[in-house]
C-alpha cells in the first residue's frame, strides 16, 4: 500500500506545537490555522518550501521573505508592527519534531529536488567561518568597522523615517506607554544624564555615539562632550546637526573606534547600544579601557541589550548574525555586571528597560509602515522588508522576555576606594 504524499499544510501542522497563530496558505491549495485570522502567510512556490528544508528556523524563513517567496498580508487595527512580527510569531510555533514515521513521509512528499539551496539574497553575508577564511579576525579594529559600516550606512535618510527626529537608535525610556517616541528619547537622554550626575563644565566621552544625540543633549547643557562612532554616515549626520545647532564650541563627534581615544580624565563615560557589539571575549579589556578613560570618581553609564539568564550561548541567532549585526553578540546582565566590577567598576546601580524597548520598537515599526513607499524608494523592497522583519522579531524579543535591555551604572573608586554619589537615588525615574 502507497503512502499519501502529504500535503503542504499537514507538513507545516507536523512541525507545530498546537494549531499556528495565524492563517497560513500555501501554493499546493492546502491551508492551516484559524479562517479568520486579520494575518495571512503565503508561502507562494516550492521555493519558499526549499528555503525552510535548506536552512530550518529563522534563517529559512528571512531568506523566502526577504526573496518573495513568502508573502505576509493583513494587519490588526492599532499594531502595525504584526505584519513584520508575524514570521516571528510563526517561528517560534515550528519548534515540535515529528516522530520517525511522519519525518520520512515528510521527506517522501518534499522530494530530493526540495534539498537544493536555492539562491540566498544579496544583503546576506557570509557565515561566520568563512569571514574568519577570508582573513576578518573577529572584532579586529577593520573587521568591526566594516560590520558597523554593513548595518548603520545604509541611508541616513532612511534612518531618518524610521527614528524619526531624534535619530537614536536605542532603547528610549517612556513615562508613560503611549508618550511620543520622540519624548521618550529625550526623557532617555535625561536619565542618563542625571545618573552621570553632569554639569555644565564637565567632560563627556560618549562610545559608540550613533548619530550624536547624547553628545547634543550634553553639549546644550554645557558639558564638553566628545563622540566616536565607526560610521562615516552617523558622523556626517551628527557634525551637521552640531553645526546647526550652534553647540560646536562643546560638541564633537568622530570616526574613531572607542579604543583610540587619546583623552583621558573625563567626568563620565556614557556607552549606549555599543556593547553588544564588541564580543563575549571582549568584555573585559573593553570595561577596563572604559575604566582608564575616567578621572578616579568619574561615572559610567552602560546600556545595553542583554539576554535574561548568564548560562546560554552568547552567539546571536543565524538571521541575526548574517543580516543585521555579524559578530553581534549577548550577555546576561549578571555577566556585564561581573565584567564591569573585574575591571575595577563599583556598580552603584542597574535596571531593566525591557518593556521600554518594546514600545520603542513598535514605534519604530510604526515609523517604517507609514514611511513605507518612501523607504522602498530610497533602500529598495528586500531591505525595507528586511528591516520590518528585524525590528518586528525584535519587538516579539522583548515583549516575550527573550532578550532585556539594563542599564548599569558604576563608579571608577578613587585610590582611597571611596566615591561622591549620593547616599540614595538621586534621578527622577
Amino acid at each position: 500500500m502507497t503512502t499519501r504524499t502529504m500535503t503542504i499544510g499537514e507538513i507545516i501542522e507536523a512541525f507545530a506545537t498546537g494549531e499556528p497563530p495565524l492563517r497560513i496558505e500555501a501554493y499546493d491549495g492546502s491551508s492551516v490555522g484559524p479562517e479568520d485570522s486579520h494575518l495571512v502567510l503565503r508561502l507562494k512556490s516550492e521555493k519558499a518550501l526549499q528555503y525552510f528544508v535548506t536552512a530550518p528556523g529563522d534563517l529559512g524563513l528571512a531568506r523566502a521573505y526577504l526573496s518573495g517567496e513568502l508573502e505576509v498580508e493583513g494587519v490588526h487595527p492599532g499594531a502595525p508592527h504584526d505584519v513584520f512580527g508575524a514570521l516571528e510569531v510563526f517561528r517560534k510555533t515550528m519548534t515540535r519534531t515529528p516522530d520517525v514515521r511522519t519525518m520520512a513521509r515528510i521527506a517522501r512528499s518534499i522530494g530530493l529536488s526540495n534539498f537544493t539551496v536555492p539562491p540566498v539574497p544579496a544583503q546576506e553575508v557570509p557565515p561566520p567561518w568563512q569571514r574568519v577564511l577570508h582573513g576578518m579576525r573577529r572584532h579586529s579594529k577593520k573587521r568591526d568597522a566594516e560590520v558597523v559600516s554593513y548595518h548603520y550606512d545604509v541611508s541616513n535618510r532612511f534612518y531618518e523615517w524610521i527614528l524619526g527626529p531624534s535619530m537614536t537608535y536605542t532603547c528610549a525610556c517612556y513615562p508613560e506607554a503611549q508618550v511620543s517616541l520622540e519624548e521618550a528619547q529625550e526623557n532617555k537622554y535625561r536619565l542618563v544624564f542625571d545618573k552621570l550626575g553632569l554639569k555644565a563644565g564637565d567632560r563627556l566621552l560618549d562610545v559608540g555615539c550613533g548619530w550624536g544625540g547624547m553628545v547634543r543633549y550634553a553639549a546644550a547643557r554645557g558639558v564638553r562632550a566628545i563622540g566616536v562612532t565607526l560610521s562615516r554616515e552617523q558622523v556626517e549626520w551628527g557634525r551637521a546637526a552640531i553645526e546647526a545647532e550652534g553647540l560646536g564650541d562643546l560638541a564633537e563627534v568622530r570616526l574613531m573606534d572607542y579604543r583610540d581615544v587619546p583623552e583621558r580624565d573625563f567626568d563620565a563615560v556614557s556607552s549606549i547600544g555599543i556593547t553588544e557589539h564588541i564580543g563575549r571575549r571582549n568584555y573585559h579589556g573593553y570595561f577596563s579601557r572604559l575604566h582608564g578613560y575616567l578621572r578616579p570618581g568619574g561615572r559610567l553609564l552602560n546600556h545595553c541589550i542583554t539576554r535574561p539568564d548568564n548560562s546560554r550561548t552568547t552567539k546571536a541567532g543565524s538571521f541575526i548574525d548574517r543580516y543585521i549585526f555579524p559578530d553581534g553578540e549577548l550577555a546576561g546582565a549578571g555577566t556585564v555586571h561581573l565584567e564591569a566590577e573585574n575591571a575595577g567598576f563599583e556598580v552603584v546601580h542597574e535596571e531593566n528597560l525591557r518593556q521600554h524597548y518594546a514600545f520603542t520598537l513598535r514605534d519604530w515599526c510604526a515609523n517604517l509602515v507609514e514611511h513605507w513607499d518612501c523607504a522602498v524608494e530610497e533602500v529598495g523592497e528586500p531591505m525595507a522588508k528586511l528591516w520590518g522583519l528585524y525590528m518586528g522579531s525584535c519587538q516579539y524579543g522583548f515583549e516575550h522576555n527573550k532578550i532585556q535591555l539594563h542599564q548599569i551604572l558604576a563608579v571608577r573608586l578613587d585610590d582611597a576606594m571611596t566615591w561622591d554619589v549620593p547616599l540614595r537615588q538621586w534621578w527622577t525615574a
